[in-house]
């Protein structure tokens, strides 16, 4: 869970807390049904964080995944290309892919 989150639900809770002790004085602008469905709100989104959190524990291990695969892939590239661009003039880059921009 973010610390945003985090901090807002801790406001939240404090908030609710304060107006259910003053809840029967006038003009302090809830409900207890207000304050129920504040309660539940918050409930909703702890869950939701945690499902986030979990998710991006799995994700993170496949990224890295995708990153190392991509980067050496990246690198393969590089070097072929590097081989035509030694080797070929030019004007037959294109004839392996490469796209004339030197």
């Amino acid at each position: 869970m973010t610390k945003t989150i985090e901090m807002q639900i801790e406001k939240s809770r404090s908030l609710i807390q304060g107006l259910r002790k003053h809840l029967n004085e006038t003009g302090t602008g809830a409900t207890l049904q207000e304050l129920s469905a504040m309660e539940q709100a918050i409930d909703i989104l702890i869950s939701a964080c945690e499902e986030c959190d979990r998710l991006r524990a799995e994700l993170a291990p496949k990224l890295d995944r995708v990153s190392k695969l991509f980067n050496n892939v990246k690198d393969e590239y590089a070097a072929r290309k590097l081989i035509i661009k030694n080797n070929y003039p030019k004007e037959r880059w294109i004839e392996y892919g490469l796209p004339d921009k030197r």
